[in-house]
């Protein structure tokens, strides 16, 4: 039975990026909500502040943050919050989510998403911290699994149990970004669908779908190009699992004209059917490709020389 913090399922959505406001304003395109970066606007009382008032009348709005820093070890920044509450109330997100990590220490942010140590600690640590920002915002946090690029030799716990065991202690949600799980297979030697399967799936709230770069011996999720096959693949098998959820598509580098951005989130309706095979689709797609006349009965008239 689907659980999900009695969350909606807001259908498809993008992340909210400041070189389409104006096409969102004009066009108000057929998009069913749109994910915007808290710290992009918490601080900000001008025109991004204005725009997002106006985006928040036509269409759902979801708030993902970056700097809640749910991993360091620094006391939880109040300030922080208090500015997030603050946006919360005027905007009135449907849920407001973060990734498991640490952005910074003694009081400085790296403005990286850092990677944790996931042991019986460490996952106490961040329990303890969730249960007091849930407390805070009043609200249940959705926390997102991070793309990491290395295997601390004191994590005991698996990152898939250490976020099933996240849930049960502090009643959060989960923001699953099929993306990152891919990322972090590849650069950290475990399989992608054993992570998917052992997750509680009734508490993924929303999925994230990106682009990233393959260096060959890693991957750096960089959200800046199309989301590849193998992780459409996965998302497949995930959505099967879980498809109750919300889905989201993030491109943060060389952004596209926006009907380009919202073609790529549309390839994941295909992607929902279970029986979908995008190799059939290309045969298919190869063969109305090839000429339909042979050359030597193509009219004279494009053939003759004068």
């Amino acid at each position: 039975m689907k659980n999900r913090l009695g969350l909606p399922n807001l259908g498809l959505g993008l992340g909210l990026r400041s070189e389409h406001f104006e096409h969102i304003l004009e066009k108000s395109p057929e998009v069913d909500w749109f994910e915007v970066i808290s710290e992009n606007f918490m601080d900000s009382y001008g025109r991004p502040r204005h725009i997002l008032k106006q985006i928040a009348e036509k269409y759902p709005l979801v708030m993902h943050g970056v700097s809640m820093s749910i991993g360091s070890t620094d006391p939880l920044n109040f300030d922080y919050l208090k500015s997030l509450k603050v946006l919360a109330d005027e905007i009135k997100p449907a849920w407001i989510s973060d990734h498991l990590c640490w952005t910074g220490v003694l009081t400085t942010n790296s403005h990286d998403l850092l990677p944790l140590p996931l042991n019986d600690e460490s996952l106490k640590h961040v329990c303890d911290r969730i249960n007091q920002i849930q407390d805070y915002i009043e609200r249940p946090l959705v926390v997102e699994n991070p793309s990491t690029y290395a295997t601390f030799k004191n994590s005991n716990i698996p990152e898939w149990e250490f976020l099933k065991l996240m849930t049960e202690e502090t009643g959060c949600g989960l923001l699953l970004d099929i993306n990152n799980v891919y990322v972090s297979s590849f650069n950290n030697d475990f399989d992608p669908v054993e992570y998917i399967n052992e997750l509680p799936h009734d508490k993924i709230v929303q999925m994230h779908l990106a682009g990233h770069q393959n260096m060959g011996n890693y991957i750096i999720d960089t959200h800046d190009r199309e989301v590849t096959d193998k992780v459409w693949k996965l998302f497949q098998m995930t959505y099967q699992l879980a498809n109750e959820a919300s889905i989201l598509l993030e491109w943060d580098g060389n952004i596209p004209e926006f009907d380009v951005y919202h073609s790529e989130l549309m390839k994941s309706k295909k992607y929902m059917n279970p029986n979908f095979n995008k190799a059939e689709e290309d045969r298919q797609y190869s063969n109305q490709e090839q000429v339909s006349n042979p050359l030597n009965v193509v009219p004279l008239e494009f053939t003759n020389e004068s």
